[in-house]
């Protein structure tokens, strides 16, 4: 199998190469794998974190001389391999053409590696599926059929919460001047306010500030910049009294717009601007063809209420017989199981919960 493998930096890949991996994305859908076309899965992502992380290469098996799948990954010295982006990434996998099949541990021998470690792996990943050591819900939005339609099932599913929510809307054009929805804002400063918002947010509610990390922030602000026919970063923005009172910055393929990094204004938050603001999106996203609207892994209120259906992300890690692989996994495991015990257990996450408030509050003070 490895006389089919080259392993490039993504940088190195050729104009052709790109264009294919984009194709087998486009198509995806069409050949019972629609999860493939993420824009977490997508060239321009892997593009954009080999230039604010090391170590991400991305091997490109090929059949009869064309691509067929291409397997994006990091590497560090000693051979352990993450998902690309593992941590900040929702999506994670082989993009491969339909039957492509593959040797999990053959393809990690090519690649240098002594351990994949995935925290999102799509569903259709059967080789690397076998390391799996948990799987999880992965809410979605659907608006392939139109707005209308979504609404309309949304009332069904959701009565409440689309009463009370639609209604806050009309409340916020009420109450405020100037109310509007930008689905794809292009000013930066716009971006900055929502990092500021979600850095808070982050510090406020006890958790671990991602924008703090500047290869985060570095990431996000050349995503942003990032624009093609089928990829692009969008920032979504709702206005009211003349400034920014919630934003989402997202990824989008031609089908999929992956959310990402939401948050409002707590100042307007007796309107629930975070909800109205999601709408909002699903309607401009189902005007533009997108046919889905990923809300990420996690299970939250919002999320339930919001989604049509669950997709399923797994996390865990593909192995070789060697002596790297065991020290990772033995330092990894434990941290992860009391994670997950933690967050899919009420009795555990409240307590746990109602703690990083309490210490968030503490670190908020001035």
């Amino acid at each position: 199998m490895d006389t089919g493998i080259r392993v490039h930096r993504p940088g190195e890949l050729t104009a052709a190469d790109r264009a294919a991996w984009t194709a087998l994305q486009s198509k995806a859908h069409l050949h019972g794998s629609p999860e493939l076309a993420n824009p977490f899965l997508s060239p321009e992502f892997t593009l954009a974190m080999s230039r604010v992380r090391r170590g991400v290469r991305v091997a490109v098996v090929r059949e009869g001389g064309e691509p067929a799948a291409f397997f994006p990954f990091q590497r560090s010295v000693t051979g352990v391999g993450r998902a690309v982006g593992l941590g900040v990434s929702d999506a994670q996998g082989v993009v491969h053409r339909p039957g492509f099949t593959f040797d999990a541990r053959e393809l990690l021998r090519a690649c240098g590696l002594a351990v994949w470690e995935f925290d999102h792996l799509v569903a259709g990943q059967g080789p690397f599926a076998s390391g799996a050591t948990g799987t999880f819900e992965s809410p979605v939005m659907d608006v392939d059929q139109g707005w209308e339609t979504y609404l309309g099932r949304l009332r069904e599913r959701s009565p409440k919460f689309a009463r009370t929510t639609l209604a806050k809307q009309r409340r916020l054009m009420r109450d405020t001047a100037g109310a509007r929805y930008v689905h794809d804002e292009r000013d930066p400063a716009a971006l900055r306010t929502l990092m500021g918002w979600k850095s808070a947010q982050y510090r406020r509610t006890g958790r671990s500030d991602r924008f703090a990390s500047a290869w985060i922030t570095a990431l996000v602000e050349r995503l942003f910049h990032t624009r093609s026919d089928p990829f692009a970063g969008i920032l979504s923005v709702l206005y009211a009294d003349g400034r920014p009172v919630a934003a989402h910055f997202g990824l989008r393929t031609e089908r999929v717009l992956a959310c990402w990094f939401p948050a409002y204004d707590p100042d307007y938050a007796r309107y629930s601007p975070g909800l109205v603001l999601h709408l909002r999106m699903a309607e401009a996203a189902a005007a533009d063809g997108i046919a889905q609207l990923d809300l990420g892994r996690g299970r939250k209120e919002y999320k339930d209420s919001l989604k049509t259906r669950d997709l399923y992300v797994s996390e865990g890690w593909v192995t070789r017989r060697h002596p790297v692989a065991v020290g990772h996994r033995a330092r990894r495991a434990p941290v992860r199981a009391l994670r997950n015990a933690v967050v899919s257990r009420p009795e555990l996450f409240e307590p746990a919960d109602r703690l990083l408030k309490r210490v968030g509050r503490i670190r908020s003070r001035p």
